[in-house]
């Protein structure tokens, strides 16, 4: 049983003989809904997708700011918010298929729309894909995101999941003249690659997915290993963790305990001389798949850092080669 924490307090109540009354109290758990068996559960409301202003305009593909409407919570009678993002549309008759780029951490203060994922959607497009790339709440000119860092945090799921089902659903690009054949990919970075597999663990799709030096590692401890990047050396996060875990069960808004739901093919790429995300994390990640039969393939550069420099070029092309070979 999760989210359910009962808390007793005494109250000093005076009847007519004076007796003390015992009384119960439930404490709040308002999180316990972005559990990922919850999640699982869950129907996804519509959301509003709608192309704003033209960014550029290349030989091959259009970029475009967009507004994406959606449901954070999945809650229809809670309040909608909107992320910002980039699409790049292709040129020529289609029907395109589409990509859904999931970026890495970027922090707020100097994040731009599009930083983390530009490059590669725009390799993409140029290439007939028809690229979506998220800011996420809080980002750019994305309304703000939940004060609490943990429901900020189960939110980024909630965005990719809400554009996902539009997108499985042929209906994202209804109110445009965008030709979308509904074939969708996905291709996540870093932080980006945890919010895939947990969207993928939710929604149990064969969605053929890249990951590029993906974080894999357990919740919590997937957080508690950058707190040391922070200004105050993780001493808010490690306070806010000690609560979350008062009342919350942590496994279960783990995507390593929900291996055996992830269907999709997976291409992971990992550099050798990464210092942001252990090559050890990826080999143990690719090696609880293979044990699991999951369907991954693991390619290693073994000179790459983070951003798989020197060898971007090649990893790119890979990973559309794969989703090429997956369509």
């Amino acid at each position: 049983m999760i989210g359910l924490l009962v808390g007793i307090y005494w109250t000093s109540q005076r009847s007519s003989k004076s007796d003390l009354l015992l009384l119960p109290k439930k404490t709040s758990t308002p999180l316990t809904k972005y559990a990922i068996p919850n999640l699982e559960q869950t129907l996804i409301p519509a959301g509003n997708f709608k192309i704003e202003n033209k960014i550029s305009d290349s030989e091959d593909f259009t970029s475009y700011l967009f507004e994406f409407n959606f449901y954070p919570t999945l809650n229809t009678d809670d309040k909608s918010k909107t992320t910002s993002g980039i699409v790049n549309i292709p040129k020529g008759k289609g029907p395109f298929p589409a990509v859904l780029l999931i970026r890495g951490y970027v922090d707020q203060s100097i994040y731009q729309t599009g930083m983390g994922s530009r490059s590669a959607a725009e390799f993409f497009a140029e290439n007939g894909y028809i690229t979506v790339a998220p800011d996420f709440l809080g980002y750019a000119d994305s309304d703000p995101e939940a004060e609490n860092i943990f429901e900020a945090r189960f939110q980024t799921y909630t965005t990719i999941l809400s554009l996902l089902h539009l997108m499985k659903e042929k209906t994202l690009f209804d109110k445009t003249d965008i030709s979308y054949n509904g074939e969708v990919s996905i291709w996540a970075h870093s932080n980006g690659g945890q919010i895939a597999l947990t969207a993928l663990a939710i929604t149990k799709q064969e969605i053929p997915t890249v990951l590029w030096a993906p974080v894999t590692k357990p919740f919590p401890y997937n957080i508690l290993y950058y707190t040391d990047e922070s200004g105050d050396e993780g001493e808010f996060i490690r306070s806010e963790l000690a609560k979350f875990e008062d009342l919350y069960e942590a496994g279960l808004y783990d995507f390593t305990k929900y291996l055996a739901n992830i269907n999709a093919p997976i291409q992971l790429y990992q550099g050798g001389a990464d210092d942001a995300v252990p090559v050890g994390w990826s080999s143990e990640f690719v090696a609880e798949m293979q044990k699991n039969n999951n369907k991954i393939e693991y390619i290693v550069y073994k000179n790459a850092d983070h951003n798989l420099r020197p060898d971007w070029d090649k990893a790119i092309t890979q990973s559309l080669l794969f989703f090429e070979s997956s369509r």
